[in-house]
């Protein structure tokens, strides 16, 4: 569901509905069974020790049949013959099968959980490294709460199938086996007699298995809805929606029938075929006095059963019956299980679109002189109806500053994403140096080119490890220059415990200017050779963005610098500007010249200077922490690896 006024388009606060994958050629559609040769394809690093699992279940099933023979001869030997040595040797072993089979227990449970745990260890790295390498477009499709679902919930979930189930069924066939070649040793026809029922187990336990299979699909479904919910609604963001939009009560109420109608699901999925189980205990109940009404006719007629053959069929019979409804109940456990695998499986088959290719060059960040260039480039965001960008040509120049304007919507922050390789274009091309990005690894494209955006994204840590999470080596001398250089440091040093101060849940303990000064001192200390700065300055007061300005334009010099903007007066010495408008550029000059021309920049700068008219030069920094404007406007903060020290 989707709360009335909160969703939408551009992101709402629905604690249901939406946030799932888009399904795709290779996702296995809703309920699908997953290949279980797949499933069992993620235990084969551990092979080694799962055989050494397997056979000490096979030596406690052996062990465990022991016991009834040795009842056996207590009852028909020991006892009416009064054997006082067979009585010894008996109990005896007797007590050595329970050590033994415990001692077994235990280094088996000990050995499939530690395979189970590295069996979920590997399934969540893998899906975890997955997910990093999959384009922006996958996460602007699916809510962070459904993603979070997934890895923790989803495999959360299937853990006790991966860490015990999975030996449990070979422990209780292997018992169930052995049990039954004993019962034959001792007496075919009971033996026959204590299968009749079993046919209708195993129909009812298929039939149970796909309800179950079904709901536990729906269930998780639900759970990762309402896990979007919480993380959009609990957000500081998105406390501050609530309380702003009188909307909190509103939320407390369509999370309340989300959470109702997830306790139902829970109900329905542990209920599901229990009256079916217990019809099957029950009858299985009945079967040992029914084993007793027919072995004692046998052992009237005298055909061979003796009272000590009964009473030790009677105890396998007994273990046997718990082992069969264990065996049942954990297969209906796997079945429905398979529904969290095919989910899991869903993200680990969901394409990645940007990779590197096979051959990728990998040139040094040093060597790189900074030339872009856009050849016809095309691109539509996927599942949009219209292109961002129609047939672009664009050249930035090594060594320059580049400017891109336009309105809303014009396509500069979709330049902004291609440039960083964020996304592909449909056709045409875009190289560095002469080089197609595509022909580029993307490590090495992010260390040559260093991005911040308008929608800064700070970690819940330290401004310290903030700052390294770009330059992991950086020295706190190189964090200091990067923050003087952006305007930060005497804010910083002001501070209780300066660097050491933790920034909060992203970084909501700043202003939006704080934090925009902070993702340039970010890049600032990669060093990189190529600067984009999409709306890097949007969040400063006028005073401290000509206070920036200067040592902006010390740091640009001599790298190829970017500038997407709004403000114009951040542009005005730019080496060349690019008006962009409907996906296409427009106009190119410099700032006097495009002035001069009178056309879409003229317009454009003589309303900014009309913006800038009404506010004061002293006023205070906005806080404009984020802003979602049309597609074009969506953020994403790209931070990697380290570069050299700072260029002079």
């Amino acid at each position: 569901m989707t709360h009335a006024g909160m969703g939408g388009p551009g992101g709402g606060m629905g604690m249901g509905g939406g946030g799932r994958v888009p399904q795709d050629d290779s996702a296995p559609p809703p309920g699908q069974r997953p290949d279980l040769r797949r499933v069992f394809a993620l235990f084969r690093p551990y092979r080694g020790t799962l055989l050494s699992v397997l056979l000490l279940i096979a030596i406690g099933a052996a062990t465990g049949v022991v016991s009834p023979f040795l009842i056996r001869e207590i009852v028909d030997v020991a006892l009416p013959e009064q054997r006082a040595d067979v009585l010894a040797w008996t109990v005896g072993g007797l007590i050595a099968v329970t050590i033994v089979s415990s001692a077994l227990g235990v280094t088996q449970a000990m050995l499939s959980t530690r395979v189970g745990q590295a069996v979920m260890h590997d399934l969540r790295v893998s899906v975890y490294s997955h997910l990093q390498r999959m384009g922006l477009g996958f996460f602007t499709r699916t809510r962070t709460g459904e993603i979070q679902s997934r890895i923790f919930s989803d495999i959360g979930s299937m853990q006790a199938v991966v860490t015990s189930v999975m030996t449990q069924i070979v422990s209780s066939a292997a018992g169930v086996l052995m049990a039954l070649v004993a019962m034959a040793a001792l007496d075919w026809r009971l033996t026959l007699f204590s299968l009749i029922a079993l046919p209708l187990a195993v129909w009812m336990n298929r039939r149970v298995g796909r309800r179950r299979r079904e709901i536990v699909r729906t269930r998780q479904e639900k759970a990762a809805d309402m896990s979007a919910g919480i993380q959009e609604s609990l957000s500081v963001s998105g406390i501050l929606l609530g309380l702003t939009m009188g909307r909190s009560q509103a939320l407390t109420d369509a999370f309340t029938t989300d959470s109702r109608g997830l306790a139902d699901l829970e109900v329905r999925s542990e209920m599901a075929g229990r009256w079916h189980m217990a019809v099957f205990t029950t009858l299985m109940a009945l079967f040992p006095a029914l084993t007793y009404l027919l072995g004692g006719h046998l052992l009237f007629s005298g055909t061979g059963v003796t009272i000590g053959t009964l009473v030790a069929f009677i105890a396998l019979q007994s273990g046997l019956f718990p082992q069969i409804n264990g065996l049942l109940r954990v297969a209906t456990q796997v079945n429905s299980s398979l529904a969290l695998f095919a989910r899991v499986f869903e993200y680990l088959d969901a394409p990645i679109t940007i990779q590197d290719a096979p051959d990728a060059l990998a040139p040094d960040a040093a060597n790189v002189r900074g030339e872009l260039r856009f050849e016809d480039v095309t691109f539509t965001y996927p599942g949009a109806d219209a292109p961002a960008l129609r047939g672009v040509d664009l050249v930035v120049r090594a060594g320059e500053h580049t400017a891109l304007v336009g309105a809303t919507g014009s396509g500069k922050t979709s330049t902004g994403y291609l440039m960083a390789r964020l996304y592909d274009p449909d056709s045409g091309r875009i190289t560095l140096d002469g080089h197609d990005l595509r022909e580029i690894t993307m490590e090495s494209l992010a260390e040559s080119l260093g991005v911040v955006t308008q929608e800064t994204y700070l970690l819940h840590a330290t401004i310290a490890d903030n700052l390294r999470f770009a330059r992991p080596d950086a020295s706190d001398e190189d964090l200091e220059d990067a923050c003087r250089i952006a305007q930060i440091h005497e804010h910083i040093a002001a501070l209780p415990e300066g660097y050491a101060t933790v920034v909060g849940e992203r970084g909501y303990r700043f202003s939006g200017g704080e934090k925009q000064r902070l993702a340039l001192a970010r890049t600032i200390l990669r060093d990189p050779p190529v600067l984009l700065l999409d709306e890097a300055t949007s969040a400063l007061d006028v005073a401290t963005e000509r206070a920036m300005s200067g040592a902006l334009d010390a740091v640009a010099r001599g790298r190829t610098t970017v500038l997407i903007a709004h403000r114009l007066s951040t542009i005005r010495g730019a080496d060349q500007i690019l008006v962009m408008a409907h996906g296409n550029i427009v106009e190119r000059g410099t700032y006097a010249e495009l002035i001069a021309r009178g056309g879409v920049f003229a317009d454009l700068a003589a309303q900014d200077a009309s913006r800038d008219s009404a506010r004061s030069p002293g006023s205070p920094p906005e806080r404009t922490d984020s802003a979602v404007d049309g597609r074009d406007d969506q953020r994403q903060e790209r931070a990697s690896g380290p570069a050299a020290g700072l260029r002079p």
